[in-house]
């Protein structure tokens, strides 16, 4: 019985591997790849948005050796430039995580499935950080987002009209 159960758990997890489904590490939840959520890697659970740290040089490589769980510690926005007067200009809302093993941080797309309640207890839970987690990730010129900046969350969220 043992080794049967051992195959069936090895499948399984070729399986995960090559279509990209896999069990959240927090809250156990199956979390699936579907095409329409509108990003190739999906890396955080929809409903708890914690991810793994899997990844090591760039998305979707999957090299990580830590493999730990990956909190979500805040919003910030994608750089995306600076528009022709000079002016940054803000890309789409992103999750920050911060690491549970290994204390790194990484940015990631919000998925269109994810859960909007549970981003905003991100944002909300994000305004008690401490200063030297807010140093380290202006250090790592990563800008936290405050309070002002809630209803630009709410509009990319839930659209104009919320």
């Amino acid at each position: 019985m043992y080794r049967e159960e051992k195959r069936n758990k090895e499948k399984r997890l070729r399986l995960e591997k090559k279509k990209g489904d896999f069990r959240c590490c927090n809250c156990g939840q199956w979390v699936l790849f579907l095409e329409f959520m509108g990003t190739a890697h999906r890396n955080h659970c929809q409903l708890c948005l914690w991810s793994k740290h899997v990844d090591l040089e760039k998305s979707g490589d999957r090299k990580s050796k830590c493999q730990a769980g990956m909190r979500p510690i805040g919003l910030t926005f994608k750089h995306e430039g600076v528009d022709k007067y000079g002016k940054l200009r803000r890309g789409e809302l992103m999750l920050i995580h911060e690491c549970a093993g290994c204390g790194e941080i990484s940015i990631n797309r919000i998925a269109a499935d994810d859960n909007p309640k549970a981003i905003l207890k991100v944002f909300k839970e994000s305004q008690e950080l401490n200063s030297d987690k807010r140093n380290q990730l202006e250090r790592d010129d990563i800008e936290i987002l405050s309070k002002e900046m809630r209803k630009e969350i709410l509009v990319q969220l839930l659209g104009k009209k919320f």
